[in-house]
C-alpha cells in the first residue's frame, strides 16, 4: 500500500508517535517506496524531506559542509503542534521581558548540538575531559553503588511505578554528581527537563506560567552555580563550562546557559528512556530476558540492541546548505531534513529481522545516538549506566514485568514513557 499524503502529514504531529505499531509502518512504506520523502507540514509550514534510510542517515550526518545543525537555520526539531509553537512563541517573549535581565541570553545562546564546525568542535571540547575512559573507569564502581542502592527501596514490593523510583533515579542521580551538586537538587533538574522537553503533552506542560516558572528556576540555579564554580572551581561538568576558553574568550552566558539546558536534558532523558524502554522490550519478548538470565555476559552486547529497538531519539533536524543529492534525491539549498533514527534503526537491509528484538543479535551499530560530529558525547556513559541497572535489575527480579498501560509522552522527538508499572514476583 503507497504511502498517503495524509501519512506523510502525519509526521509533523506528535500524536502519531502514541502508537508505535502505526509509526512503523509508516516508516516501513517510505523505506521501501521513497527513502527520501518530501512530507508537508500543516500551519502553513514549508514542509520537510523524510531521510528514513540507515545509509541515507549516516551520509547526511557525516557531512556538515553540506546540511547544517545550526539553530540559526532553523533548530534541531520540527514543529509538532500549531498550539504549542503559537504558546512557545509567547512564553518566549514573557519569559524575556519577566526573567531578570541576564536570562534574556537564554534566547541568544547556541549549545554544541545547534552548531556546526568549527564552533562545535571547539565547544565539544569543553566537556571532552569528564567523558574520557579513564573518567567513565572511575565513574562506573560508583554508578553500581547507586543502582544497587536505588534496588534496595523496593526490595520486598510487589509491584511498583517503574518510571520514577528507577528509570529516572539513576540517570538523574549520576547527573548530580557530574555537576558535583547536592543531591536533592536532582529532582528539580529532573522537573525542569520534563516541562523543557514536554511541552506538547497536556500532562505534563500545563500552562505558560509553568513553563516560565521552569526557566527562571533553571536559570537562576545555573546562575548560582556559575558564580560559585567562579570563585571555587573543581573537575566537575559546571567548571568547565564556567572556565574553558573558546578561541581565547571565556565562554559567553547566553552559551553557558544553553550548554547547561542541553547538559540537564541529553544527561537524563535518553539514559532514562532506554532503561525503561530495555525493561519494557525484555518483558514483552521472556525468551530474550531468559537468554540473559543463563548467560549474564550477555547483557553488555544486548545493549546495543535495546538502544536500537528502544531509539530514545525519534529524530533529529539538518538544514540543507547547498544543492545536494541524497539516495539519489536531489534537495535544495534551505530545505529542511528530518533524520528519523526510529526509522534507520529498523533497515531491513542492515539487519536480518530488524523486527525482531535479538539481544544475541550481531550487526551494524544503532543511530540512537547519532552519527559522525554529534555522536552523542555522553553515549558511552548511557551505556554503562543501561548495563549496570540490567544487570543488578536481572539479578535481584529475575521475573520483572511490565503490568497494565504504558503512558507514553506525547511527542514526536523522544521516546519517552511516563509511566509504566512493573511487577517484580
Amino acid at each position: 500500500m503507497a504511502i498517503t499524503p495524509e501519512e506523510r502529514l502525519s509526521l509533523s504531529y506528535s500524536e502519531t508517535f502514541q502508537d508505535h505499531r502505526n509509526v512503523h509502518g509508516i516508516f516501513t512504506r517510505m523505506r521501501a517506496e521513497k527513502p527520501v520523502a518530501w512530507c508537508p507540514e500543516p500551519w502553513g509550514g514549508p514542509g520537510f524531506w523524510s531521510i528514513t534510510k540507515y545509509d541515507d542517515i549516516q551520509f547526511v550526518s557525516k557531512n556538515p559542509t553540506l546540511f547544517s545543525s545550526d539553530q540559526k537555520l532553523g533548530g534541531i526539531t520540527l514543529p509538532s503542534n500549531e498550539m504549542i509553537r503559537n504558546r512557545r512563541k509567547s512564553e518566549g517573549r514573557e519569559i524575556l521581558k519577566e526573567a531578570p535581565q541576564e536570562f534574556s541570553q537564554f534566547q541568544g545562546g547556541s549549545s554544541m548540538i545547534t552548531m556546526d564546525p568549527p564552533a562545535h568542535v571547539q565547544s565539544r571540547r569543553v566537556v571532552a575531559p569528564g567523558f574520557t575512559p579513564q573518567k567513565l573507569d572511575d565513574l562506573t564502581p560508583r554508578i553500581r553503588k547507586r543502582a544497587r542502592e536505588i534496588l534496595n527501596r523496593i526490595e520486598g514490593e510487589d509491584d511498583i511505578e517503574f518510571i520514577q523510583t528507577v528509570a529516572a533515579e539513576l540517570p538523574i542521580q549520576m547527573l548530580a554528581e557530574l555537576f558535583d551538586i547536592d543531591q536533592d537538587v536532582r529532582h528539580k533538574l529532573f522537573e525542569w527537563s520534563n516541562i523543557i522537553i514536554g511541552g506538547d503533552d497536556p500532562d505534563i506542560v500545563l500552562s505558560a506560567e509553568q513553563v516560565r516558572t521552569a526557566f527562571i528556576e533553571l536559570g537562576t540555579f545555573a546562575m548560582q552555580t556559575y558564580e560559585k564554580r567562579k570563585q571555587e572551581p573543581g573537575e566537575d561538568l559546571i567548571s568547565m563550562l564556567v572556565h574553558t576558553e573558546v578561541n581565547g574568550s571565556p565562554m559567553s552566558i547566553g552559551d553557558y546557559l544553553s550548554a547547561m539546558i542541553l547538559l540537564v536534558v541529553a544527561g537524563n532523558e535518553t539514559t532514562r528512556n532506554s532503561i525503561s524502554g530495555g525493561v519494557l522490550a525484555l518483558s514483552q519478548n521472556p525468551r530474550e530476558r531468559q537468554k540473559l538470565l543463563d548467560d549474564p555476559a550477555l547483557i553488555s552486547s544486548a545493549v546495543d540492541e535495546i538502544i536500537r529497538w528502544v531509539h530514545p531519539v525519534i529524530y533529529m533536524r539538518r538544514t540543507v546548505k547547498e544543492d545536494s543529492l541524497i539516495g539519489g534525491q536531489a534537495v535544495k539549498k534551505g530545505d529542511k531534513l528530518a533524520l528519523w533514527y526510529m526509522s534507520g534503526n529498523r533497515d531491513e537491509e542492515k539487519w536480518d529481522e530488524s523486527f525482531t528484538f535479538d539481544v544475541s543479535r550481531k550487526g551494524p551499530r544503532h543511530l540512537s545516538f547519532g552519527y559522525g560530529e554529534h555522536l552523542c558525547i555522553g553515549w558511552r556513559l548511557a551505556e554503562i549506566q543501561l548495563t549496570v541497572i540490567m544487570e543488578e535489575l536481572l539479578a535481584r527480579f529475575p521475573n520483572i514485568t511490565v503490568v497494565g498501560d504504558v503512558n507514553r509522552m506525547r511527542s514526536n522527538f523522544l521516546n519517552s514513557i511516563k509511566t509504566m508499572q512493573v511487577s517484580l514476583q
